[in-house]
């Protein structure tokens, strides 16, 4: 099948890469621009451009993909078949759904209609839901609207971090993408219309990683850290220095101490912290302008005491 490709990280990177390799003609990939990171913000290609180009695969990196004619009549010359969208960050307009022989498939991290949006993968985490999945749709005008094609169930552990589900995910997707060209090659598959009742999976927004120790549970704060590992970390303040965790649990022990108040800290049996009904345990931490540590080998080299606070 001749295919352009839409997609911009490592998540799209494997639904592009079982393209490859289950034989279908790429004929193009649009993705993200270049973008700086690191200390001397260097122009690094997105996860789906590195693959495309170590393959040999035509690449586009426009800055908008809505009304922008070059790009529409360059997809609508290349005449392809299908055109498949992965995590690529902008909505698809008219003009380009209406393009291919066979219409557009988009790979969705979540069972829709839950998580329509940005984030669903991480929403599914900080929610603390025990499922969640992967749809193939074709794709109308709305966000993350269209008929599903095929949905594939996949349970959330306990202690799973959004990076972990992530990539689970991303294999999930790529291997059901696959499944669902062969069905609209061979003619059997089917689509279903979304029910009306949804949920929003918007992009996550900084002011979401700061703990509130008074209004949240145990088990939501626990839930805040695995959803934002590796995003960007949940923090907390002590001594005036932002702490960031990167993993912790739900501990069964009694305290009458205050939310955010520390229950103990050794270096032996490790740092506990009071959450509005219940206390946590800190098992990977990051000090302000420093490196993430198990909780042991911080506290060996910093000053946390019982009954300080968190704020």
């Amino acid at each position: 099948m001749n295919i352009v490709f839409m997609g911009t990280p490592d998540f799209a990177r494997e639904s592009l890469k079982a393209l490859v390799e289950n034989g279908h003609n790429i004929k193009l990939v649009i993705t993200n621009p270049d973008r700086p990171k690191g200390r001397g913000m260097k122009m690094i290609p997105s996860e789906v451009k590195a693959y495309a180009i170590e393959k040999g695969l035509a690449v586009e990196q426009p800055t908008k993909i809505r009304k922008n004619e070059e790009i529409i009549e360059k997809i609508k010359d290349l005449n392809p078949d299908l055109i498949c969208v992965v995590a690529y960050g902008k909505i698809i307009p008219k003009e380009i759904l209406e393009i291919p022989k066979y219409g557009c498939v988009n790979v969705h991290g979540s069972l829709l209609p839950k998580y329509r949006g940005a984030a669903p993968i991480q929403w599914a985490v900080l929610n603390g839901d025990r499922e969640t999945g992967i749809t193939t749709m074709f794709m109308d005008e709305g966000m993350d609207t269209g008929d599903i094609l095929l949905q594939e169930k996949v349970k959330i552990g306990d202690d799973e971090t959004t990076g972990e589900l992530w990539d689970k995910l991303a294999t999930i997707g790529a291997e059901l993408l696959i499944q669902t060209l062969k069905k609209i090659e061979d003619g059997t598959i089917q689509r279903k219309p979304q029910p009306d009742d949804f949920t929003l999976a918007p992009m996550l927004e900084k002011e979401i990683a700061k703990i509130d120790w008074n209004d949240k549970s145990a088990i939501e704060i626990k839930n805040l850290v695995r959803g934002l590992n590796p995003i960007m970390g949940a923090y907390s303040y002590i001594n005036e220095k932002k702490i960031k965790f990167w993993k912790v649990d739900v501990i069964d022990l009694e305290s009458n101490a205050k939310p955010g108040e520390v229950v103990l800290a050794n270096d032996k049996r490790g740092l506990y912290i009071k959450a509005k009904d219940g206390v946590i345990s800190i098992i990977e931490i990051q000090g302000e302008n420093a490196k993430r540590m198990n909780i042991f080998e911080y506290l060996r080299g910093n000053n946390i005491e019982e009954g300080q606070l968190f704020n």
